[in-house]
């Protein structure tokens, strides 16, 4: 049985009013407009479209949105191949020379790849690294079609899988401070300051993107 879990947009009162804007298509079934690659240039050869989704078929580097967003309301539908890896950061920002990080929602073959074996906080759907879902998250097996949703609202967060509430996290909250300092994050000053881009990244794994949409807050 799924347990309930408290809803902190419920207890702030932040239910009402939270869909704010219209609802925005981030990808066109077409085209990569609205994204570039990590260098400001055009996707690397791994990012396809087919079929209407938004393919990773190998190396092709991490996908940025051209906007940053800070309050939203994101959803998305993804499949990964058995043994599979991603994720979509937010919040993204570029913390150094080389790296863009943000919270990142794991996208994972919990079965069979073996960092969920390194702990709750990098299963499916955990704030990777950083915190673990409160209950089960209820992942389809690798090839078919998931739902995905993060609510981000005056820097609180809600992760949702298929219809489920699965975590919650306050950023100014004591336990989230205390996870991110445990996390392999620690040491990235201006990692998620609460507004940047959102990043569909690039672990090398066969992943399918449709339906990517957000409302801002």
């Amino acid at each position: 049985m799924t347990k309930s879990i408290p809803l902190l947009f419920l207890a702030a009162g932040l239910c009402a009013g939270l869909h704010a804007g219209e609802p925005v298509s981030l990808f066109d079934g077409k085209t990569f407009q609205g994204w570039t690659g990590q260098d400001g240039k055009e996707p690397g050869a791994g990012w396809r479209v087919v079929d209407g989704t938004l393919h990773l078929d190998g190396a092709g580097g991490n996908l940025l949105s051209e906007k940053e967003y800070t309050d939203f309301d994101l959803t998305w539908e993804w499949k990964i191949a058995e043994g599979g890896n991603n994720g979509l950061k937010y919040w993204v920002t570029k913390v150094d020379e080389k790296h863009w990080l943000g919270i990142e929602y794991q996208m994972l073959d919990d079965e069979k790849h073996p960092d969920s074996k390194n702990g709750p906080k990098r299963i499916t759907a955990s704030f990777y690294d950083i915190q673990a879902p409160t209950v089960k998250p209820p992942v389809k097996a690798p090839g078919e079609w998931n739902q995905s949703r993060v609510v981000a609202k005056d820097g609180k967060l809600q992760h949702w899988l298929n219809g489920v509430l699965v975590g919650e996290a306050d950023t100014a909250s004591p336990e989230w401070k205390a996870n991110l300092a445990a996390s392999k994050f620690k040491d990235k000053v201006g990692f998620a300051p609460g507004t940047g881009r959102i990043m569909l990244t690039d672990h090398k794994d066969k992943t399918w993107y449709r339906n990517i949409r957000i409302t801002e807050l």
